[in-house]
């Protein structure tokens, strides 16, 4: 087979870095070709333009397909997921790739698997067949599953899931959760490096927290992060680093709160926009716990040997480790799981746990699938059925 260009698509800082070893695999890889599409978040200055660390870390980003999203409203949401689909489609028929890549269940993500469904172009999607009731994702994570050609799940229930929904098992893969490559691969940071690059010590007690809005939630996204910065005042022994919300409906708010309070916490509190992925992973080995609603409380920490707090709804229905402790967004119930999770006998029992995402082996593992695979060769794509329930 000749050399295949795969154009991988990334929309925020989160699926860069989850995405990061597979881009680097491609990109080194003689008989692959890597064609980055950057859109979302990565355009937006308020998010830190994130464009710029993906071609810092040396990559050529082919396309940049910028959504024009002027808020964070869920008409504005919406608007601006057509408009991408109109915008990708011209950069995939530009590039004419042999293969498009997505990780997730983002709106953007969405956009470009229907441009290259569209376009006929194959998708190998990774993270399908999860749920999470709390956030919007869920729907657009299972329809990008319908139109993907490959699925790489993150683990075996999840494969299942996947060949539930109607698709061939000889297609489904469970090769574990990219971003635990990370904690095998990346050179991490130092705490006294990470420290002077927050200027912050992070003493014994360091929170790293993460706050989403949960766009399928009834709650609203800045009374849930009010609860939540309340709880953390009363541990003020913390120090405590807040990473900004991401770009959906509702995030402004969110934001704005988050930033406030750091701002009025100078000796305890920092509000970064966008850690990158080296300082994120790192900053996971040296704090006592990961708080808030992402998936990497969820996903990652626990490889990370770090406690998770995960607060609301948007991850409902996930996997989990044991290290991971479930707390509505009321700020006494979150006061009560972060107490539990920093007591000490909570934090001697992190060495044993076991993450149910896999070993962090998974960019090799994708690579061999790819090349076995001739994407000119797949065919119409049609409907698994389960025994015993064919139509």
């Amino acid at each position: 087979m000749s050399v295949q260009r795969v154009a991988v698509v990334t929309g925020t800082r989160a699926d860069y870095g989850l995405l990061y070893w597979l881009m680097r695999e491609l990109d080194g890889a003689p008989d692959f070709e890597l064609r980055v599409i950057a859109t979302g978040m990565h355009l937006m200055p308020r998010h830190g333009h994130t464009v710029d660390e993906i071609e810092r870390d040396g990559f050529c980003v082919a396309a940049k397909v910028d959504l024009a999203q002027t808020d964070d409203t869920p008409l504005a949401v919406a608007q601006a997921a057509g408009r991408a689909v109109v915008a990708m489609a011209g950069a995939l028929h530009e590039l004419r790739p042999d293969w498009v890549v997505l990780l997730g269940d983002r709106y953007e993500a969405v956009a470009a698997a229907l441009a290259a469904y569209t376009l006929a172009i194959p998708i190998a999607h990774l993270h399908g067949g999860e749920v999470t009731l709390g956030a919007l994702d869920d729907g657009y994570r299972h329809a990008i599953t319908k139109w993907a050609a490959l699925h790489f799940t993150a683990a075996e229930p999840y494969r299942r899931r996947v060949i539930q929904m109607g698709e061939h098992p000889d297609r489904v893969f469970n090769v574990g959760a990219p971003g635990l490559e990370h904690l095998r691969r990346t050179p991490l940071l130092s705490r006294s490096r990470l420290e002077a690059d927050l200027g912050l010590e992070l003493g014994d007690q360091a929170l790293l927290v993460t706050f989403h809005p949960a766009t399928a939630d009834e709650g609203e996204p800045v009374q849930q992060t009010l609860e939540l910065l309340a709880a953390l005042d009363e541990l003020p022994e913390c120090r405590v680093v807040i990473t900004a919300p991401n770009s959906d409906a509702g995030h402004s708010g969110v934001f704005e709160a988050m930033q406030t309070y750091a701002r009025q916490r100078p000796d305890r509190c920092r509000f970064v926009t966008s850690l990158g992925h080296v300082r994120y992973w790192s900053l996971m080995r040296q704090v006592r716990a990961v708080v808030g609603n992402s998936s990497s409380g969820i996903i990652e920490a626990p490889s990370a040997g770090c406690a998770t707090v995960n607060i609301g709804s948007r991850q409902q229905g996930r996997l989990r480790a044991a290290s991971v402790v479930d707390c509505p967004p009321q700020r006494q119930a979150i006061v009560r799981a972060l107490r539990q999770v920093l007591h000490p006998a909570f934090q001697v029992g992190l060495a044993g746990v076991a993450n149910p995402y896999g070993d962090g082996m998974v960019s090799q593992a994708i690579l061999e699938v790819l090349r076995r695979v001739d994407p000119s060769k797949l065919g119409p794509k049609g409907f698994w059925d389960l025994p015993g329930v064919a139509a």
